[in-house]
C-alpha cells in the first residue's frame, strides 16, 4: 500500500515552500510517522552530495534532516544548476547529463523525465508512511503547465492533494491565493485543498474576516497562519540570484567571547554556489558576515571568503573588473587572511584550463596559490573526511575542476601559502573543532583579540532551527486537518473557480 502524500505549492517563488515542507516533516517525525521529503525538479546553485555520491538540492538534504532520514537522489531526481540566464546543467538522479537551454528543456526534455520522477515518488511512497513534496515557483504558471513535472503535473499523475503557501509579508496574499486557483484547470483545481498563510505579523483575529471571505469565494479552507520568525531561511533555493545584503541568515550577531569581533567579507561572485558554507561562520558569537561586491568593502575585513561558483572563469573576470582581484592580492601580500572554497579556490591558483564549463581554454588565475586547474567532463562528487589544524573535518566536493597542487602547506585537499587558504571542500566549517581552530588562526593573523566560543555546535543550532519549524506547524496549523489531507487526499466536492486555465 502506498504511503500518504502532500504537495506544498506556493503562490510565488520564495513563498516559504522549503521551510514549510521541512516543518511538516519535522512535525510528522515527532509524531512517530516515517516521512520523507521530495522535490521532483529543483533549480538551485546550492547543492549537496549524498552518501552514495549523488548531487541533490541542499533544501532537500535539509528537509531529509528535518525528517531524520538520510538524503538520497530519490528525493530530488532532477536538479537544474543555472550557468546563465538561458542555460542550466541538468543533473538527473544525482549525475550531470548535459547543458540545456530553457527552451530545449521545456520543449520536450522535461516531459521525458516525468516517468523517472513518478517512479522515484512511487518508490518513496512505498517505503514511507508519508511523502511531503515541494513544488517550484507557482502552480499557476500557465505557460509551462503542459510540460510541468513539479507542480500540478505531478499532483495530477500521483493524485496528491495540494496546499498553497502564500507570503503575507509581501502583500497581496488573498489575491494570490484566489488567482492561483482561478488560473488552474478544473481537473487541477480538484486537488487544491486549501491555503497556508506564511510570515504573518500581528493579531491573527484581524486576518480572520479575510480568511472567511476567501473560504466563501473558493470553498477552500486555510490550514494555518504561521507567524513571522527571524532566522528560518535555512538552505533555501536561490534560483538565479541572491541578495548581496541579506543572504546570511537573519539571526542577530551574538556578543563575542573575547574583546573583539571578527569581520568576514564574502565576495558575491557571479553564479555563486553553496554560499551556505559561511552559515557556520555566521553562527559563531562575535563573527559578522556580509556579502560584498566592491573592493573598498574588503578594507576592514579580517577574513575574505571567495565562495563556490558555477562559473569559475566568469567569476575571475568579475573579480578583476571590479578591482577585487587587486585588493585580494594586496591582502595576500600583507599577510591578511583569504579563504577560497571550490571555485573560489580555483581562481586563487596560477592557471586554469577550461574546455568544459566556460570553454575559455587557458586562463591565468590570481596566482596566489601554487595550483593548476584542469576542468574534466566528469564531475567530482564525494564526501571526504580528514584532518586539518589538528581537528577532524568532514565535507563534500562538487566540481569539474581538477587541481594539481605544486607546493604550499597541505590544507584539506588544497593548500595554504601564508594566510591564503584554498580547498574544494564544501561544508568543512560545519566541523566545530576545525572551525574554531581556523578562526583562531584568522584572529591571530588579523591582530584581533577574538576568542571562538567553546561550545558552539552548528549541528545543534541546525536541529534547533528544524525543531522551531516543527513547532510552527504544530502550534499554528490545523494539524488534524493536515493529517487527513496527507492520509486521504483532497476533500471531495471542491468548487470550480472560473475562469480556469485557458484551453
Amino acid at each position: 500500500m502506498s504511503g500518504g502524500g502532500l504537495l506544498v505549492a506556493g503562490t510565488t517563488s520564495d513563498a516559504g515552500k522549503s521551510v514549510v515542507t521541512a516543518g511538516i516533516c519535522r512535525w510528522l517525525v515527532r509524531q512517530g510517522v516515517k516521512v520523507a521529503p521530495f522535490k521532483a525538479q529543483n533549480m538551485s546553485l546550492n547543492s549537496f552530495v549524498t552518501r552514495e555520491g549523488a548531487e541533490i538540492g541542499r533544501a532537500q538534504a535539509m528537509q531529509a534532516q528535518a525528517a531524520r532520514v538520510e538524503p538520497t537522489a530519490l528525493m530530488n531526481p532532477v536538479l537544474l544548476k543555472p550557468g546563465s540566464d538561458r542555460n542550466s546543467q541538468v543533473v538527473l538522479m544525482g549525475r550531470p547529463v548535459g547543458e540545456m537551454s530553457a527552451r530545449g528543456y521545456h520543449g520536450g526534455r522535461q516531459e521525458q523525465l516525468l516517468g523517472t520522477v513518478l517512479e522515484c515518488l512511487a518508490e518513496l511512497r512505498g517505503t514511507y508512511d508519508a511523502v511531503i513534496c515541494e513544488g517550484a515557483g507557482s502552480p499557476a504558471e500557465i505557460n509551462l503547465r503542459r510540460t510541468d513535472i513539479v507542480n500540478m503535473g505531478i499532483a495530477r499523475n500521483a493524485g496528491l492533494p495540494v496546499l498553497v503557501v502564500g507570503d503575507i509579508d509581501r502583500g497581496g496574499v488573498f489575491a494570490s491565493f484566489f488567482g492561483t486557483v482561478a488560473l488552474l484547470s478544473a481537473e487541477d483545481q480538484k486537488l487544491v485543498a486549501g491555503f497556508l498563510v506564511n510570515k504573518f505579523r500581528g493579531d491573527v483575529s484581524l486576518l480572520e474576516p479575510g480568511l472567511e471571505m476567501l473560504h466563501g469565494l473558493t470553498g477552500r479552507s486555510t490550514y494555518g497562519v504561521l507567524p513571522f520568525r527571524h532566522g528560518l531561511g535555512i538552505d533555501e533555493e536561490d534560483g538565479m540570484a541572491v541578495s548581496l545584503r541579506g543572504a546570511v541568515r537573519e539571526s542577530a550577531v551574538s556578543s563575542p567571547v573575547g574583546e573583539d569581533i571578527l569581520r568576514v567579507a564574502v565576495c558575491a561572485i557571479p553564479l555563486m554556489s553553496n554560499f551556505t558554507d559561511v552559515d557556520a561562520l555566521a553562527a559563531e558569537p562575535g563573527v559578522v558576515v556580509r556579502f560584498v561586491d566592491r573592493a573598498e568593502e574588503l578594507a576592514d575585513a579580517d577574513l575574505v571568503v571567495i565562495p563556490g561558483t558555477r562559473g569559475t572563469v566568469r567569476a575571475l573576470e568579475w573579480l578583476r573588473e571590479r578591482g577585487l582581484a587587486d585588493a585580494i592580492a594586496r591582502r595576500a601580500a600583507e599577510g591578511r587572511p583569504v579563504l577560497g572554497i571550490c571555485g573560489g579556490f580555483q581562481v586563487l591558483g596560477e592557471h586554469i584550463d577550461d574546455e568544459v564549463e566556460s570553454k575559455a581554454g587557458a586562463v591565468d588565475g590570481l596566482g596566489l596559490l601554487p595550483v593548476r586547474v584542469r576542468f574534466a567532463r566528469e564531475k567530482t562528487l564525494t564526501r571526504p573526511v580528514g584532518e586539518a589544524l589538528g581537528e577532524p573535518v568532514e565535507g563534500y566536493e562538487i566540481h569539474h575542476g581538477v587541481a594539481q597542487v605544486a607546493g604550499g602547506t597541505p590544507f584539506l585537499d588544497g593548500c595554504r601559502v601564508g594566510e591564503v587558504w584554498g580547498t574544494h571542500w564544501h561544508g568543512s566549517l560545519e566541523s566545530d573543532g576545525f572551525r574554531r581552530a581556523f578562526l583562531r588562526e584568522v584572529a591571530a593573523a588579523a591582530g584581533r583579540r577574538f576568542v571562538p566560543a567553546p561550545d558552539t555546535s552548528f549541528a545543534a543550532l541546525r536541529e534547533e532551527q528544524l525543531d522551531l519549524l516543527g513547532d510552527l506547524i504544530e502550534e499554528h496549523a490545523d494539524t488534524d486537518a493536515l493529517w487527513r489531507l496527507i492520509e486521504s487526499g483532497a476533500p471531495s466536492g471542491l468548487p470550480f473557480i472560473p475562469p480556469g486555465a485557458p484551453v
